[in-house]
């Protein structure tokens, strides 16, 4: 997990492993309380040691889930007939009126932690400007995305997009601080030969009868929209630690529905640009699966890119970038699993290897948590005894 070397104490978004102090203040929604028995810090400590426990396990749940259906919709939307690259970029982002109805049911209670600004307009305005600036990236991203999964054979797109765990290594070392230990260089590791592996067993297919020109561009799309996903991790984090300084959820649902907003009206204005918006008419009617189902493919992948993106930036607001990246990448050995029970694929060695990789890597890192939660926990027990 990534921090700010021992200056998170007042921000929200994740700390080193081995930062002692860190589970306990982000945990809960607030910072630490202090108390005038021993008996109550031991109490607000184990509740908030599970109230952070629950919040990653919701947020992994949301990443995968929604990456997985997200993905799989996707490619339905391509075997169905659907060509439109705009269309497939702009529904990544689309989805986000949907939210609201999340920041209404994760509305705070109480007031949450403001921010240490002197100048409130100024924050305003720095945050409006971080939300602008990450929109337009994030719609450039999903831009090369689209590109790339047109141009790509999807089992080199898959490896293409491994990389962006090494990508977000280096973000995180550099913009985050982040702490590497053997556990965590052994998830990346394990991870990033996982969906390699797919890569590889599949890639003999070729280039799915592209010119070489179309394959190497796409191959060059992914590379930088893999490196340009890893930044955007990293620089939301850096957004929810030295700016924003809030704790609460929906501070994580007002990051995707802002950047979202603008992502999407950039999306809709490239969609209206290219000239785009006259085929899809054309394109909804010879829908192979029909027009209804055209429809209703676009509205729920729209939706199950909005739950996957509350997962990442939830997993960065509680844990780190890294972590988020390490999910996100968990879920592309899972894919195969349900492309085999929807569309028939097969599953031979080579992927059962690399789901089993993914697993121990996953284990990997989510031991690391263990470990580093539970000194945390005891250091935080310790220091409150003796106050």
């Amino acid at each position: 997990m990534a921090g700010d070397d021992g200056s998170s104490g007042s921000g929200g978004g994740g700390g080193g492993i081995g930062e002692d102090e860190v589970h306990v203040q982000i945990a809960g929604s607030s910072k630490p309380e202090t108390s005038s028995t021993n008996e109550t810090a031991p109490q607000n400590t184990h509740t908030k040691h599970w109230h952070w426990w629950l919040m990653v396990a919701v947020n992994i749940f949301f990443l995968v889930a929604g990456q997985t259906a997200s993905t799989l919709l996707g490619r339905f939307y391509y075997n169905q007939g659907g060509n439109s690259k705009w269309m497939s970029t702009f529904v990544q982002t689309a989805g986000f009126p949907v939210l609201f109805v999340a920041l209404y049911l994760f509305r705070s209670k109480s007031p949450s932690t403001q921010t240490t600004t002197s100048n409130p307009e100024t924050s305003v305005a720095k945050i409006t400007l971080i939300y602008i600036a990450l929109g337009l990236i994030i719609a450039a991203d999903d831009l090369m995305y689209s590109y790339g999964l047109l141009y790509l054979p999807v089992s080199t797109y898959s490896l293409i997009c491994a990389s962006q765990l090494a990508f977000n290594a280096i973000f995180s070392y550099v913009l985050n601080a982040q702490k590497f230990t053997a556990l965590i260089f052994n998830s990346v590791i394990l991870l990033t030969f996982s969906a390699a592996l797919l890569g590889v067993d599949e890639d003999s297919q070729g280039t799915n009868g592209l010119s070489r020109g179309k394959y190497i561009l796409g191959f060059a799309l992914t590379l930088g929209a893999s490196a340009t996903y890893s930044l955007i991790l990293s620089l939301m984090q850096v957004a929810f630690e030295k700016v924003i300084k809030k704790e609460t959820f929906s501070v994580v649902l007002n990051m995707q529905i802002y950047t979202a907003l603008v992502a999407t009206i950039a999306s809709l204005i490239g969609l209206f640009a290219s000239g785009e918006w006259k085929t899809l008419e054309g394109e909804m009617h010879a829908f192979s699966s029909g027009r209804l189902s055209y429809v209703m493919t676009l509205l729920w992948t729209a939706v199950s890119w909005q739950i996957a993106s509350v997962g990442v930036v939830g997993l960065i607001f509680v844990v780190s970038s890294l972590f988020s990246n390490v999910i996100s990448t968990l879920a592309l050995p899972i894919i195969p699993v349900f492309a085999v029970i929807f569309f028939h694929d097969k599953m031979d060695g080579v992927k059962i290897i690399a789901m089993l990789m993914a697993i121990w890597g996953f284990v990997s890192y989510g031991y690391q948590l263990y470990i580093s939660d539970k000194k945390a926990r005891k250091t935080s027990v310790s220091v409150e005894e003796n106050s």
